[in-house]
């Protein structure tokens, strides 16, 4: 099986239940100790004790670790819920850090399916958009010790063509012409 096409079948594969538990293997995760549940359908909850490697000069979480933990969710979670058809790349983020974290913080990352429906109609008919996520990194006693911004960038992508033995319209042919 030629590597493209191996690649788009495990990337098919890499949803819901089976992404979580692999992202525990994923580099700075497993160097960090971040650990990944599915909470739900595409809502995503990310945990990390303080340890030695993840701890800076001061004793607290190392700020790099705890961007880490919240980097890629808004982008999978759009990604798996548009479909072919769509691009998503992270355009920008910023971590904005409100008091020192000690012990084990966590992270939810969910988007509501009526948020995807509004995106989706906004970049079918604009080409592309640029939408704005926030989540909060807390404690274990909920209290917040960083803010994450991300601005995700979604745009149309290739037409997808519906496989010839299929007889189902591509994901294209919902799309108004440019």
């Amino acid at each position: 099986m030629p590597l493209p096409r191996l690649v788009r079948r495990l990337r098919q594969q890499l949803r819901g239940p089976w992404l979580a538990p692999l992202l525990r293997f994923y580099g700075p995760y497993f160097g960090a100790g971040v650990r990944v549940r599915a909470e739900g359908p595409f809502v995503f909850v990310a945990t990390m004790p303080l340890t030695r490697w993840n701890r800076n000069y001061f004793g607290t979480h190392f700020g790099g670790s705890l961007y880490a933990m919240c980097d890629p969710f808004f982008a999978l979670i759009l990604t798996q819920q548009l479909g072919r058809g769509y691009v998503v790349w992270d355009k920008s983020a910023s971590i904005r850090f409100r008091r020192p974290g000690r012990g084990t913080v966590t992270a939810r990352f969910a988007i509501p399916p009526d948020q995807v429906d509004a995106i989706r109609l906004e970049v079918d008919a604009r080409g592309r958009v640029d939408v704005p996520f926030r989540v909060a990194v807390c404690d274990a006693a909920g209290e917040v010790i960083a803010e994450v911004d991300k601005v995700v960038h979604i745009r149309l992508g290739e037409p997808v063509p519906a496989p010839p033995s299929a007889g189902v319209e591509s994901d294209q042919s919902r799309r108004p012409t440019r």
